[in-house]
């Protein structure tokens, strides 16, 4: 008989055991994936309304389990100070929203009717791929899991979240609203994680579709000469390692070598061997921002209300990054009317947007001679 083998979360507040859960046998995960594939044969066929709908009321039994006790409970699993974590709530079903809304048009039949010639009619159908398989990270369990799971079962797709050890409440709370068959993995979290999927969907019987978010962020920013600085500064100040720190550590006792605080600190005397670094121009800026193995995102901060010649500066930058995403006077936030992707080792495809749905879903073309004769 095997071991049977769990999980114990430890709270980063107090390095206490937080809770544990039981990790599914082999012969249980066979069971839960048989069970998906089933389910979701049934659930294609439910019409599109009708699983927006179930969206909307998906929402709705979120509405009604958030509050005091979610907040100190994700706190508790990740370490968020519990004032923030109502940001992430608020985001979770402000992307929900967004992806039920646009549901119907991204999903809907691509006609040729333009272009068919007499006695034909031509269209394009998104149909879903079957089992969708979510791997989330720790980081923002809420805000990255409603960026895949909620399109892909709306989309006709059935779906097996996995949570991070370091927080599987927030599975949980997902199931608690909503009440060798994988065919597409989409997973947050490290490089080395996103490589050991890929190798796994690689040598998996079939060909499974993969996408692999986030890998990586170490996102550069660019603060020209004639950015607000006071705006800036504290829009993005994020210090990294090196150089002389200016901030006493023993200001903060409670961050210790054996504790999970950090205290904050402010660098001076950098040089270009550090994450922070002076620039004399654009060119060289560039340069420098596309001198990493990550593509997440990259952020400018220049004056462009009141230096027109800055807002086209950005936009002539912002042509020679390769990032996922470029922002001009913010950094970090996800709309998610936008494509949220990465480009070399921040990984590849697509969440939110309309692209969202194309990655969740395949075209399957449709051609119709009626006339015969």
């Amino acid at each position: 008989m095997a071991s049977t083998q769990t999980q114990t979360t430890i709270s980063p507040h107090n390095q206490a055991p937080l809770c544990t859960r039981v990790y599914p046998s082999e012969a249980e995960l066979d069971e839960k994936l048989g069970n998906a594939a089933r389910a979701q044969e049934a659930w294609k066929k439910v019409d599109l309304k009708e699983r927006i709908a179930i969206g909307r009321k998906f929402m709705e039994e979120f509405e009604k389990i958030k509050g005091d006790q979610l907040y100190r409970e994700l706190t508790e699993q990740m370490g968020r100070p519990v004032s923030q974590v109502p940001g992430e709530i608020r985001g979770f079903l402000s992307r929900a929203e967004y992806m039920l809304s646009i549901a119907e048009s991204s999903l809907a039949d691509v006609s040729l009717k333009d272009t068919d010639a007499p006695g034909f009619r031509r269209y394009i159908k998104r149909v879903p791929l079957g089992v969708v398989f979510v791997i989330a990270p720790w980081n923002f369990p809420y805000l990255t899991s409603i960026n895949s799971v909620l399109p892909a079962i709306v989309a006709g797709n059935s779906v097996l979240l996995k949570p991070s050890p370091q927080t599987p409440l927030a599975a949980e709370r997902f199931a608690t609203a909503l009440h060798k068959l994988v065919d597409f993995v989409s997973f947050t979290g490290s490089v080395v994680g996103g490589q050991a999927v890929e190798r796994a969907a690689v040598e998996a019987p079939g060909f499974k579709g993969v996408a692999l978010e986030v890998l990586g962020g170490k996102d550069p920013a660019y603060v020209r000469s004639d950015a607000d600085l006071d705006y800036t500064i504290a829009e993005l100040v994020d210090v990294k390692a090196g150089a002389k720190a200016l901030i006493p550590e023993d200001l903060f006792p409670i961050a210790q070598p054996n504790n999970a605080y950090v205290a904050p600190q402010v660098l001076v005397d950098v040089d270009h061997t550090m994450d922070i670094m002076t620039v004399t121009s654009d060119d060289e800026a560039i340069r420098l921002m596309n001198d990493s193995p990550y593509g997440l995102t990259a952020s400018i901060w220049t004056n462009a209300a009141e230096n027109p010649e800055s807002e086209k500066a950005f936009l002539q930058i912002m042509e020679q990054l390769n990032t996922g995403t470029v922002f001009l006077n913010r950094c970090d936030f996800l709309d998610p009317a936008l494509a949220w992707t990465g480009v070399k080792n921040s990984g590849r495809g697509v969440s939110l947007s309309k692209f969202g749905y194309d990655q969740l879903t395949r075209a399957k073309s449709v051609h119709m001679k009626i006339k015969t004769n």
